[in-house]
């Protein structure tokens, strides 16, 4: 790939752009479907999770290979540090943390050997909201060893996993199968991906034209049960994400949304730490009963998980417990300076 097909350091904006609504897109699944099951029934909000789901995810991985050519050539230590280490010094930690507040829970249903043995799995089975991280590793370690193979074959391997019905139940090897063409397709096609971006802010109401055909043809095949069929899926995910990239380039265009930018610049931190403000949000809007709507309380609870997470990360990342958000020198697999936490990307 050609040095000059990305930016070498500076921040994409549309990329955070991208990213923020993703990860918005995330919190909102959990916070819907949590929802809809406390109370029973579904919501408005549940139109809105059923749209995005065919390219919610597809998008997020895209986004994450786009730039792994800056990196992808160091030594194995460096690179091991920067996309494996990263990563699973935060799952670790945070699948501890969520195994702190959810074991009485377990404990009631599989008693305490139960919860320690539920724990150990959790290492091969990634556990709950946490499997993008525990995956994200194993993307970027099978892309550097599969750097000097034909582009092509491997992405129609990786297309063909994708097609496949490939249900085994292990997460590890479903969503692998299920996900892997898109962060393989960001990495390779990176330069074709910032291109689309530049041709959308080049020419605005081509884009916005486009995108409202993308989001007719996108809702007609989720409300007919198609979206998920074989090769349909597949060209919706890349659809989706083309349309997210797009949408992003115009909003970075006009740079209207820097809540959402922000967003995703701390898309991990959000990522991480968004399961406690919402499951808290949650329990007290259905207890307390001052909003009847269910879709009403899902979105409040979507602002709830996104803002609750910003906010721990803005009050603890100056004091001892930053440890939370930032991955201390100790963890580090080479010397070097501090490495600050990073979007997922």
């Amino acid at each position: 790939m050609p040095s000059a097909a990305m930016p070498t350091r500076e921040r994409v904006a549309w990329a955070d752009y991208a990213k923020g609504f993703c990860i918005v897109m995330v919190v909102m699944m959990h916070s819907t479907l949590g929802v809809e099951a406390a109370a029973g029934r579904e919501g408005w909000a549940h139109a809105i999770v059923a749209f995005a789901k065919p390219f919610r995810m597809p998008d997020f991985f895209l986004i994450s290979g786009l730039f792994l050519a800056r990196v992808i050539d160091r030594d194995w230590i460096t690179y091991l540090d920067r996309k494996v280490a990263h990563f699973a010094y935060f799952y670790v930690l945070w699948l501890t943390i969520q195994f702190a507040f959810k074991a009485p829970v377990f404990a009631q249903a599989h008693g305490w050997t139960g919860v320690a043995a539920l724990y150990l799995e959790a290492f091969v089975q990634p556990f709950g909201t946490l499997w993008f991280i525990y995956l994200l590793p194993v993307f970027f370690v099978v892309t550097k060893l599969v750097r000097r193979a034909p582009p092509l074959a491997v992405w129609l391997v990786a297309a063909a996993l994708e097609i496949a019905p490939i249900e085994t139940g292990a997460v590890v090897v479903d969503e692998f199968a299920a996900r892997f063409v898109y962060f393989y397709t960001g990495y390779v096609l990176a330069a074709r991906v910032f291109a689309l971006a530049e041709a959308a802010q080049a020419h605005p109401a081509a884009a916005l034209g486009a995108l409202a055909l993308w989001a007719f043809v996108n809702h007609l095949l989720v409300a007919q049960g198609w979206s998920e069929l074989p090769v349909v899926s597949l060209a919706l995910g890349f659809g989706g994400a083309g349309a997210v990239v797009a949408g992003a380039a115009l909003m970075a265009r006009l740079d209207l949304f820097a809540p959402l930018r922000y967003c995703g610049r701390h898309s991990l931190v959000i990522y991480l730490a968004f399961f406690l403000p919402m499951a808290a949000s949650r329990s007290a809007l259905l207890q307390l009963g001052l909003v009847e709507d269910i879709g009403t309380i899902a979105m409040i609870v979507t602002a709830e998980g996104v803002t609750g997470a910003l906010a721990w990360y803005w009050i603890l990342r100056r004091t001892l417990l930053r440890f939370l958000f930032e991955r201390p020198a100790r963890f580090r697999l080479a010397e070097r300076p501090a490495l600050r936490l990073q979007p997922a990307e």
